[in-house]
């Protein structure tokens, strides 16, 4: 899909015992910055439901690792999703590390990109900006 033009990110379910490991999670983060460090990626909150009820609901603290991890290994966007109000949500400049977009869940509370680009030193934010 990336390379048709498609914008892409990618959203994986950090379910504990199953994907949560670091090894686990620096082979995600390493193969999504191999097709592009831009693709954002949601690292997300499990919780227990249906079939798969034996296991506890992610914790915060998991998701904040992952997050670091993705960063750490390249990745320029990581959100932690599933859990509002935790800063996760937020857009960041790849750059000044300034904030861009604040969130609450998926409530937009304000967005400093300016076409397509931070308010506070100009580099370039993709994304889909219509």
């Amino acid at each position: 899909m990336k390379e048709l033009g498609v914008w892409v990110e990618v959203t994986t379910l950090i379910i504990p015992d199953y994907n949560d490991s670091e090894e686990e999670m620096r082979n995600i983060a390493g193969f999504i910055k191999s097709v592009d460090p831009f693709i954002p990626w949601h690292v997300t909150q499990f919780y227990p439901t249906y079939k798969l009820t034996d296991k506890s609901r992610t914790p915060v603290k998991t998701l904040r690792r992952a997050r670091d991890i993705g960063l750490e290994t390249g990745l320029k966007y990581v959100y932690e999703g599933n859990v509002p109000g935790e800063g996760g949500e937020n857009t960041y400049c790849h750059n000044c590390r300034k904030i861009l977009i604040k969130r609450f869940g998926f409530s937009i509370i304000e967005n400093r990109v300016t076409d397509g680009k931070c308010s506070e030193c100009g580099a370039d934010i993709k994304g889909v900006w219509r």
